[in-house]
């Protein structure tokens, strides 16, 4: 089958599922607890998207281009069996990678069965080293000792793990260097991850970002640095590593150094609507579609009318005002 492109040639070849909305931190700049406190009410059961019905949506975006896959949430290792959801998409024709982006604190006593069911890759966010500022970020409890295991255990078992930092400035831009020293030594891949505007709740604005320039910076008076070169076209992080050693170290620049150009993401949000984009306002339910009774050419079709008509380039456009009124919907929500 032909690959889809959208307005701008872009293909659609990565495809971010979530899981679930919810989440067992409370990151300040992501799921602050004045906004997702006790009374929250996160998405009925019902409405999520089942694993035959993640499954059914997979294998047709794969046959429409996509060949990577990555789990999201909230927290997704929260999704009860979520192993056996990985197992069926495992053996999608087509489908080169499954990956996972989480925040560790259930990577521990869950990473064996993940590698086993088939996921290869592990994305681990951690905003911090030390502890006291760690946990004022996550405000849940959760301990860096906790998270730190469950990473030590993923490599241990053998999956691929990154470790995702987001930077904000007045929260942990001290932490910086000692994170990339702990991961250097570790030879795990760092990335850095400008403070972004998604949602409505995070507090955001120019101000607070600390850009790769200003990381760069600050890492290059600690490490020398040499620059890697992408590894597939649309890949997000800028590359680079410490000279003398195989260990990287990357930045994502979606403030500073747009990359609306070479993206090729599709994201499915965990109550089955499809966003073309981060940023995205709204979103087409997959979900209402698959229930209404839909056969898979229907299915298909719909995805590449919705492709071919995308146009989304909220990074290269930002500005303070756009970022301000513009409507959002939730990292949480939508996965990163």
């Amino acid at each position: 089958m032909a690959v889809i492109t959208d307005k701008f040639g872009r293909p659609l070849r990565d495809l971010r599922i979530s899981v679930t909305d919810r989440c067992n931190f409370r990151c300040t700049y992501c799921m602050p607890k004045e906004i997702f406190g006790k009374d929250y009410q996160f998405l009925p059961k019902n409405h999520l998207l089942r694993f035959e019905e993640i499954e059914r949506l997979a294998n047709l975006f794969v046959q429409l281009g996509v060949k990577k896959i990555r789990l999201t949430g909230g927290e997704p290792l929260l999704r009860r069996d979520l192993p056996k959801l990985v197992e069926k998409l495992a053996v999608i024709d087509g489908l080169e990678d499954i990956g996972l982006t989480t925040n560790a604190s259930l990577l521990e006593k869950m990473a064996a069965e993940l590698k086993r069911s088939g996921v290869n890759r592990i994305n681990v966010s951690l905003d911090a080293l030390d502890n006291k500022v760690f946990q004022t970020i996550n405000d849940s409890g959760v301990s860096t000792d906790r998270v730190l295991k469950g990473i030590e255990k993923a490599i241990e078992v053998g999956l691929e793990v990154k470790i995702n930092m987001v930077v904000k400035k007045g929260m942990n831009e001290h932490e910086v260097i000692p994170m990339a020293s702990y991961f250097k030594e570790k030879g795990v891949t760092l990335r850095f991850i400008e403070f972004m505007d998604v949602g409505k709740t995070n507090g955001w604005d120019f101000s607070k970002v600390v850009t790769k320039k200003e990381l760069f910076q600050q890492l290059s008076s600690h490490f020398e640095l040499e620059p890697v070169e992408p590894a597939y076209v649309g890949e997000v992080a800028k590359r680079y590593r410490y000279t003398g050693t195989d260990t990287e170290v990357g930045f994502i620049t979606s403030v500073s150094e747009s990359f609306c150009s070479t993206c090729t993401r599709a994201r499915i949000a965990a109550d089955g609507k499809l966003y073309t984009c981060l940023f995205a306002g709204g979103g087409f339910s997959f979900r209402d579609l698959l229930r209404s009774g839909a056969d898979d050419e229907e299915v298909r079709s719909t995805i590449t009318s919705i492709w071919n008509k995308r146009t989304d380039r909220y990074s290269d456009e930002r500005t303070e005002e756009t970022a301000k009124h513009k409507q959002k919907i939730e990292m949480s929500y939508i996965g990163g």
